[in-house]
């Protein structure tokens, strides 16, 4: 009987490739599960951990955009404007302008709430109030900390921040650089801006304010989309799908028809 014998270096290839692919199982495994781990530990951040990351990523953000001073005619009408706005849910908050021909105003999970100079010089007082009120409706629902949440699950940011510490781990530069950009360009879903215009227009409402100031906002945003692409950030997220934005525009208009606030 013939006898079949496989040569030694046929042998060592078949051993080495059987131990590269019981590896690379292993290692497979092992960055799922890390994965998982870290999924896991960033869903389940607490509040005082959020306000711990955003605050820094803010501070950030105010070192590198320019600040409209105390003396600023922004500053001032901004100050006018909300000086009756002290905290959201328990959240103390703050206001600051960043001089920039960008239209954007964001608010983040720590009560700190940024206002372009570019959208200012477009917007009425009760325009800009909604704007505002939109933007602190997303801290008031929690969407701004589910973004936050949401954009560790995307990024390298989970590896930094996968701790079960009481306390948020250190970011380096370029990791809070990334936050930052989260935190001004963020993405809610049609249900959350909503839920925010809604909170703006009676946001407005409580003020004393007519909330078709939110159709006439929304109509400046939609129309600047449509000749241009001057809008950044969170706004120009919000505004991008015209077809919801007009839907946004017809809700905004069937509550003032309901409550007998026109033009």
């Amino acid at each position: 009987m013939k006898k079949n014998f496989l040569s030694l270096p046929l042998l060592a290839a078949i051993a080495m490739a059987s131990v590269s692919c019981s590896s690379m199982r292993n290692v497979d495994m092992t960055r799922l599960g890390s994965a998982l781990e870290k999924s896991t530990q960033a869903m389940s951040l607490s509040n005082a951990q959020v306000q711990q990351y955003v605050r820094q990523a803010v501070a950030k953000m105010d070192s590198e955009n320019k600040i409209a001073p105390a003396s600023s005619r922004y500053t001032k009408r901004l100050n006018r404007l909300t000086q009756n706005l002290k905290s959201v849910n328990g959240t103390p908050l703050n206001f600051k302008v960043y001089i920039t021909d960008d239209i954007n105003a964001f608010a983040c999970a720590d009560g700190s709430v940024r206002v372009y100079t570019g959208i200012m010089d477009m917007m009425t007082d009760d325009e800009l109030l909604g704007i505002i009120g939109h933007e602190i409706g997303h801290v008031a629902n929690e969407d701004s900390k589910d973004a936050f949440r949401q954009a560790l699950l995307n990024s390298a940011l989970a590896d930094a921040v996968g701790s079960t510490s009481a306390t948020a781990a250190a970011l380096t530069d370029s990791q809070l650089g990334q936050l930052a950009q989260t935190l001004a360009s963020a993405k809610y879903s049609r249900k959350q801006e909503t839920e925010a215009d809604n909170y703006g227009y009676d946001f407005l409402k409580a003020a004393g304010k007519n909330p078709y100031a939110m159709v006439l906002a929304f109509e400046k945003m939609q129309a600047l989309e449509q000749q241009s692409n001057r809008a950044t950030g969170s706004l120009a997220n919000a505004f991008s799908d015209h077809p919801d934005t007009a839907a946004r525009i017809k809700n905004m208009q069937k509550r003032c028809a309901a409550d007998g606030f026109t033009k």
